[in-house]
């Protein structure tokens, strides 16, 4: 009977050892679920996204430790220009004191008050400076929380990933050394028939209700009668994707 994609040689074998191949089509596609699981854990796209915004958080605290340390060195250039003027005014008041006449005073006077207006324009953007690097210092503790955050959650989804992968992998141990087992136990030439079909895609499906359940397609009418009327021991095949139809009590 032809596979529904070009014929294939005529096979025989037990009902029984057809019956087989569920199981073996069973453990297959739990193989392939938990490769894929193995591989890529429904994990690691949010682990990717979650790297990914860990860098753009970095670069942002990078911009904003920058713009702190900014001011830092304004603050501190403000300082030492209020150090200077203090200096002068201590200077220019013991000279004051020391004056010998009134247009030395006057002078030393002038300058005092010319200082005093200076210190006070420093004191106002010391002030002001230091406001803004309080802002700064804030701006800065907000996103290392907001990266510590991330790097949080980043290290609980690893974790979940890695125990995610660990239990996949048990499975793929144990289905794998329960495929051995099944195949074992079928006829090397239908086992050789399943092994190529399955390479391509589903290797075997019960049919039931007038269904392929490798494929989920009900039979057209004719396929199905032409499978109601093959013997038990043939081996016969959806004629939607190829499988091998495995017939069973459920399938009248």
């Amino acid at each position: 009977m032809s596979d529904g994609r070009g014929s294939v040689e005529s096979v025989n074998a037990d009902p029984a050892d057809q019956r087989k191949l569920l199981d073996l089509a069973d453990l297959d596609a739990r193989i392939l679920r938990d490769e894929h699981v193995k591989g890529n854990p429904p994990q690691a796209a949010k682990v990717r996204e979650l790297i990914a915004q860990r860098s753009s958080l970095s670069q942002e605290l990078v911009n904003r430790a920058n713009a702190r340390d900014d001011l830092k060195a304004e603050l501190a250039r403000v300082e030492s220009d209020v150090a200077v003027v203090d200096a002068r005014v201590k200077r220019d008041a013991e000279r004051l004191a020391a004056a010998t006449n009134a247009k030395q005073a006057q002078g030393f006077e002038a300058e005092l008050a010319s200082l005093a207006r200076r210190k006070s324009d420093l004191e106002d953007a010391e002030i002001a400076l230091m406001e803004q690097l309080e802002a700064a210092d804030a701006a800065v503790a907000e996103q290392e929380a907001l990266i510590a955050e991330t790097n949080a959650q980043g290290a609980e989804l690893s974790a979940e990933a890695k125990r995610v992968v660990s239990e996949a992998t048990d499975r793929l141990e144990a289905a794998r050394r329960d495929r051995d087992a099944v195949a074992g136990a079928v006829p090397a030439d239908l086992l050789a028939l399943y092994e190529r079909l399955a390479a391509r895609g589903t290797g075997a499906g019960l049919l039931r209700a007038g269904a392929c359940e490798a494929c989920r397609m009900v039979l057209p009418p004719s396929d199905l009668a032409e499978v109601r009327r093959a013997q038990t021991d043939e081996v016969v095949f959806c004629p939607e994707c190829g499988a091998i139809l495995v017939r069973t009590e459920e399938s009248r």
